[in-house]
């Protein structure tokens, strides 16, 4: 007993260093958001992309949801990608990729979500189809237009970066709706 404690003891330093980084970028990540991605969520490529999917996918349920990101992940190990395919080639995914592209390596990923959580666009393939069941769309499509989530800070092992996960509702500009959310990764060795 007097090792485990000893153990406890001897950890809990670096246990409050790793919880302390974790959100010591959150001040700027949220700057980040509210300051230049909040900016082009009301892009009518953003919008109308979500609200047709919205309507394509009005009456999906749950277990057809579930089929559907069961497939995409099957398809993220395949040579044929139909599914993957189709969502990469879209507008909003060129969109999301030039956005990416365009910030200089300070974000890792950005991926839009209709209002199941299903992926609308995204700028790289990402493991799995449906967040519905993830904190990123729960924290932000479920609370409203000014709801905000910033995941831990984590190292991603294929790029070796240090990231955030930035999540913003994305919401209609013509009449306040909700009808979406986005996840924007984020280099914080670059987010200075």
């Amino acid at each position: 007993m007097r090792i485990l404690k000893f153990a406890l003891v001897a950890a809990l330093p670096f246990m409050l260093a790793t919880n302390a980084s974790a959100n010591e970028y959150e001040p700027k990540l949220r700057d980040l958001a509210k300051n230049k991605i909040h900016s082009w969520l009301g892009d009518p490529s953003v919008v109308e992309a979500i609200k047709a999917q919205n309507k394509r996918h009005d009456g999906l349920t749950e277990v057809r949801v579930v089929e559907l990101d069961k497939k995409w992940r099957a398809e993220t190990k395949a040579s044929s990608r139909p599914m993957i395919d189709n969502v990469l080639g879209n507008p909003l995914s060129k969109f999301l990729k030039y956005k990416k592209d365009e910030s200089g390596g300070l974000y890792t990923e950005i991926f839009v979500m209709d209002n199941k959580g299903l992926n609308v666009g995204q700028s790289d393939i990402i493991s799995d189809y449906w967040q519905g069941d993830e904190a990123k769309w729960q924290k932000t499509f479920s609370v409203g237009a000014a709801a905000m989530h910033i995941g831990k800070v984590m190292e991603d092992e294929s790029t070796q970066t240090f990231q955030s996960q930035v999540s913003l509702p994305v919401v209609d500009p013509k009449d306040g709706t909700v009808i979406g959310a986005i996840t924007v990764g984020v280099n914080v060795e670059v987010l200075g």
